[in-house]
């Protein structure tokens, strides 16, 4: 059997593959809730073959959202909704799991069709953005409100909330948003956190929130369901957050219960030069992997059944999480096996399209 599609059973949960699709935005809410779009769009990886569906970032507050198009769980009607798009994809095979995210001081954006551009607070779809430290992303950008001590306990009570719903709607598996320069990771990261108080300084302070965030969840999310972190491992610049930093951090989590951490980077710093080449993340993964002992998820630019093999192989990740492939080829999981002589069930409407 090819190591990709060997089983993982993480808590009491088991993945009948390695593959998992990424958290994808798809800015196609209104108001924060589901529609057919996000069911077609989940739904079809899940009949694709991907073991573990996670949606897109999914806001824990209006004001948590990217985009006023974001997927949102800031209301109790959210539920129904997102609980029909779980049932499809536990029906086909296929564990669903939830990003919970607040984008910080990059909320409060215009889709990315349109420009992509922050929309100022008080004009139409605009909002004013909180942050550890009022440093905007961008000189363009308005500075955003740095969160005092209520603000913060705001957010994680969001969080915690988020996570009951989520449990209400069927997700078997919640990720954290410490990545991509959203609220998390503005505080974990010196660049944009400076703040003078117990979240702040010293590195102990700045992974102060998330641990915060992580035991509020804790007290609504079941024990024997899994629960992970997605990171930027890297912010690829001098005196900003770095892998080391990030393995650092992986022992305090494994300590706390997180069962994976998936590795990406960047997204702090728009100045940033990222070297992108074909899976310049997964060593990352490896390194957490092999320094903290925790479970990780390898992500970036991997396209190939082979390539996916042998992260799982050679044991640089645990789970290939894949985001751009998975756009071009729901089926990508299916393919996969076929290259690579495994062979997996077919939805029976599906069977007669089998490579033969």
């Amino acid at each position: 059997m090819p190591h990709l599609f060997s089983p993982l059973k993480i808590k009491n949960i088991e993945f009948k593959n390695r593959l998992v699709v990424s958290p994808m935005c798809e800015y196609s809410s209104e108001d924060g809730f589901a529609n057919n779009w996000h069911l077609v769009h989940l739904g079809s990886r899940a009949i694709g073959g991907a073991a573990l569906i996670i949606t897109e970032a999914t806001a824990v507050s209006p004001e948590g959202r990217i985009t006023y198009g974001d997927l949102g769980i800031y209301k109790e009607e959210h539920v129904e909704k997102l609980k029909e798009i779980t049932d499809f994809i536990h029906q086909h095979g296929s564990v669903a799991g939830i990003q919970l995210a607040h984008a910080g001081r990059k909320a409060s954006h215009e889709l990315p069709w349109h420009g992509n551009a922050q929309i100022p607070s008080g004009q139409p779809n605009g909002w004013k953005a909180v942050a550890p430290s009022a440093i905007p992303f961008t000189l363009a950008e308005e500075a955003p409100v740095e969160l005092d001590k209520a603000g913060i306990e705001k957010v994680k009570a969001d969080f915690k909330t988020a996570a009951t719903r989520a449990l209400a709607a069927g997700f078997k598996v919640i990720e954290l948003h410490g990545a991509h320069g959203y609220l998390i990771h503005e505080f974990l990261s010196p660049l944009s956190n400076h703040r003078t108080d117990e979240y702040g300084g010293s590195f102990e302070n700045r992974i102060r929130f998330l641990l915060e965030v992580i035991e509020s969840v804790k007290e609504v999310w079941p024990k024997e369901k899994p629960l992970f972190v997605r990171i930027s491992a890297s912010e690829w610049v001098e005196d900003g957050w770095t892998a080391d930093d990030s393995a650092a951090l992986a022992r305090v989590l494994i300590n706390k219960g997180i069962d994976l951490v998936d590795c990406s980077s960047g997204g702090n710093v728009a100045t940033a030069k990222i070297p992108l080449k074909p899976g310049y993340q997964v060593e990352f993964a490896e390194k957490l992997k092999k320094e903290a002992g925790i479970l990780t998820g390898a992500v970036g630019l991997i396209t190939g059944s082979q390539q996916a093999d042998d992260i799982i192989q050679t044991g640089q990740a645990d789970l290939v999480i894949m985001a751009r492939e998975l756009l071009r080829d729901p089926y990508f999981p299916l393919r996969a096996a076929h290259q690579l002589g495994h062979e997996v069930k077919w939805p029976v409407q599906y069977e007669r399209a089998k490579w033969q």
